[in-house]
């Protein structure tokens, strides 16, 4: 039914995920009181510069100066989705193992907190307030998807024969994952924490206008005890790199969360390798909330059935 069927409160009535750029205020270096330092792209497990040695500038919710990111493109995903593909090791360590490496990364975040919060009311506008609750909130996700790792671990079935079905939930191996603009740190957190509970390894794309929150972030992965090549991140032009991820056929799956058109594009290349996607189609999505944030969509999502028959006698 879940393939077929849609939930009636999965997204937003209205409103977007992606901020127009047509309404962000015009960029200005003047008078920057910040030291000019361009973080890398994340792979491997590793800092790595983008292949064209290009770079992005990234303003603050008014305007000003606060920094530059790596422009990646087609190499610096190749790059990525082929660390990806040889950390095979994440896929198949124990459950307890990823939930113990969550709980670690949730720690290590709780330590930074004020420093996430600060960066977050800079580039956003969010009051401090606001701010600290979107990183307790994130702090709050890591931990729940860490009790989760060893829990959704499938169901047995008993069909109309003398057998038991054993469905077990396995990771559907590399996936891309395309994070929105709102919520930059939360939604960037309730996406690739069901990746690294159900043992799948990411190649992430960050929110486009506010992509130093996960520059800021790989820090926290380097201490956390996370195998390299487990999450890979990537910097630059959300749909052009997103482009390149649905053509790539060492991918097992997407999750796209932008525009409308980026949704059906993603969808149609998609087709090539019969890659699993899932995509908002330009809807939006109230990640603090436990209904549409988090649970078990994500994880079915980031899943994939394989039934065990095993026959019995008298």
């Amino acid at each position: 039914m879940f393939e077929y069927l849609k939930r009636s409160d999965e997204w937003r009535k209205s409103g977007s995920d992606i901020i127009d750029k047509a309404k962000l205020p015009e960029i200005s270096t003047k008078h920057v009181d910040v030291i000019d330092r361009t973080p890398k792209n994340y792979i491997g497990g590793k800092q790595k510069r983008p292949d064209g040695g290009n770079s992005l500038t990234v303003a603050g919710h008014d305007g000003k100066f606060v920094g530059r990111v790596g422009d990646g493109n087609r190499k610096d995903i190749r790059d990525a989705v082929e660390a990806a593909f040889k950390a095979e090791g994440w896929s198949k360590a124990t459950a307890h193992n990823r939930a113990q490496i969550l709980y670690y990364i949730a720690e290590n975040l709780s330590i930074r907190e004020e420093e996430f919060a600060r960066r977050l009311s800079l580039l956003t506008g969010a009051s401090a307030k606001a701010a600290k609750a979107e990183v307790d909130a994130s702090i709050t996700r890591l931990f729940s998807y860490g009790a989760w790792a060893d829990k959704f671990d499938g169901l047995v079935h008993t069909p109309p024969m003398r057998n038991i079905a054993l469905a077990m939930n396995e990771p559907l191996g590399v996936m891309g994952v395309v994070c929105p603009d709102t919520a930059p740190l939360l939604s960037f957190i309730s996406l690739i924490a069901p990746h690294l509970a159900m043992g799948n390894r990411s190649v992430v794309i960050p929110s486009q206008r506010y992509p130093l929150i996960a520059t800021d972030f790989y820090q926290v992965l380097e201490t956390s005890d996370v195998p390299g090549g487990a999450i890979n991140i990537v910097t630059g032009d959300r749909e052009g790199l997103a482009k390149v991820l649905a053509q790539h056929d060492q991918l097992d799956g997407i999750w796209y969360f932008g525009s409308a058109e980026g949704s059906e594009m993603v969808e149609r290349l998609s087709a090539d390798n019969l890659k699993r996607t899932w995509v908002n189609n330009g809807k939006a999505r109230d990640w603090a909330s436990s209904n549409q944030g988090e649970g078990r969509q994500f994880l079915r999502e980031a899943t994939q059935v394989k039934n065990v028959w095993l026959p019995y006698g008298d």
